[in-house]
């Protein structure tokens, strides 16, 4: 009997333990929606590190077209360390707020006919120390660019170990900004766990990344000839600083009068711009925030400065979209929704570590990586399929940047720069390389900002649903 009784107590710690190290809620209905969810909507927390130290929640969406064939996606955010909610509504989720007509204390929904869970099924993970993941203890916050790649791996084996219909799916690893940094490392991680015989086995095909930051030299460097290109920098100001800081404007000796002028008179070309999309307002939160009232906003969010502003096209900011996300996930109507762990962590847009050019390690973040093009160029040896895309009126990571580190990669030109469209229309330029079992396709969105599909959603879900095909875009 005492035996029995043991025996009964470990089972019962080994279903608690599986449940800290695993859970999942199928959701059906959202505050702010409208009926019934028209997509199946997954929610839950994955463990990984050592201890399950890190408590990764998630949102995951079936596929609306055909969740059997169709490819699963995962999506990292930039950042590094932001939630997946940004995304999820404004990028590619299914889910869009509904900015006319939202009243009362719950942000309005409305379903996104551009979303990319209308070909393929997507897991959207909010980055340790955002959203709702949290850690277990103050060491489980401390990450970098190596360890988050490694924690995604994991999140994927245990996530596909327990949804194994998925398993034989084309998997694909996406992201945007600065994922360009550890989309690559995940993937090479993926395919060398594969080839060790690690379990489960990963149906991986290939990645896709968006406006990315891929080597901080090339991509920072990059700007001065994509302001220059755009006329926001005249022929003298952009030749004369070329020749006086030596090509180099990251690494400039103070010392050189001559460089750090030039640089200045640059700095006072572009400082009043929109670094994410050059054509559209420049303004920041902390502009936004000046101007109404937060606690309001929060008890209202349709009084207030964000409504007046999306109605009206001469004071609209876009940073204005993002508050009723925040609204929205800071509901406690929603948490509950979502089945979120409460006393586990007050939920936050992105944790303190933003990458910024310059900035050192910080207390929970060391970056580690300052180029992942060796890893592109590691797999380019691999049966590998790559996806690179640029908004081309984004400044943050230029498309010239990173059209010259694709270059780097020394591949075929299977196809030279072409116009690709929609609707009739020329939606971007696009050319196409490989190597053996290996091919890249870069394209730009023309008039997209930083995060191509939040300006131009439609011609994206093109873009991705034909290179998921792999068909010429």
């Amino acid at each position: 009997m005492k035996t029995l009784s043991f025996i009964l107590v470990l089972y019962v710690l080994q279903i608690n333990l599986f449940q800290l190290s695993f859970s999942q809620s199928f959701i059906t209905s959202l505050p702010g929606f409208s009926g019934k969810l028209p997509f199946k909507l997954e929610t839950g927390y994955v463990g990984v590190g050592e201890q399950d130290e890190q408590q990764l929640f998630y949102y995951f969406v079936e596929s609306e077209r055909n969740p059997v064939d169709d490819p699963i996606l995962i999506w990292i955010t930039g950042g590094p360390g932001c939630s997946a909610i940004r995304s999820f509504f404004n990028q590619l989720g299914p889910l869009r707020f509904d900015y006319e007509n939202t009243h009362g204390k719950i942000p309005q929904l409305l379903d996104n006919p551009y979303s990319w869970t209308k070909v393929a099924s997507v897991i959207f993970v909010d980055a340790s120390g955002s959203g709702f993941s949290y850690a277990k203890t103050k060491d489980g916050y401390k990450t970098s660019d190596t360890i988050t790649s490694q924690s995604i791996y994991a999140f994927l084996k245990k996530w596909l170990t327990d949804h194994p219909k998925f398993l034989n799916n084309p998997l694909y690893v996406s992201g945007l900004s600065y994922s360009g940094i550890t989309v690559p490392i995940i993937v090479h991680d993926i395919i060398k766990g594969n080839e060790a015989g690690n379990v489960p086995q990963l149906n991986i095909k290939g990645y896709m990344i968006g406006n990315p930051l891929t080597d901080r030299f090339i991509d920072f460097n990059s700007r001065i000839q994509y302001a220059h290109n755009f006329a926001l920098l005249s022929d003298e100001l952009y030749e004369s600083t070329k020749a006086h800081c030596h090509g180099d404007y990251i690494n400039v000796n103070p010392a050189n009068g001559l460089c750090t002028g030039a640089l200045a008179e640059v700095n006072e070309c572009l400082k009043d711009l929109n670094e994410h999309q050059i054509l559209e307002p420049n303004c920041d939160d902390t502009a936004v925030l000046q101007q109404w009232d937060r606690s309001t906003f929060k008890t209202n969010p349709a009084t207030g400065r964000v409504l007046a502003q999306l109605q009206d096209s001469d004071t609209w900011c876009r940073v204005d979209n993002y508050e009723l996300a925040i609204a929205w996930a800071t509901d406690a109507a929603v948490q509950k929704a979502l089945h979120v762990r409460q006393g586990t962590t007050k939920w936050s847009k992105c944790n303190d570590d933003h990458y910024y050019l310059g900035r050192n390690d910080t207390e929970t973040y060391k970056y580690n990586v300052p180029s992942s093009v060796v890893y592109h160029r590691n797999l380019t040896k691999k049966n590998c399929r790559a996806l690179i895309y640029s908004g081309d009126h984004d400044m943050v990571f230029p498309y010239i940047g990173t059209r010259q580190w694709i270059h780097t990669l020394r591949l075929k030109v299977e196809r030279t720069w072409k116009p690709w469209f929609v609707k009739g229309q020329v939606a971007g330029y696009t050319e196409s390389f490989s190597h053996d079992d290996y091919s890249l396709t870069f394209a730009t969105v023309k008039g997209a900002g930083h995060a191509a599909p939040e300006f131009k959603p439609e011609e994206c879900l093109a873009m991705v649903d034909r290179w998921f095909a792999d068909t010429q875009l």
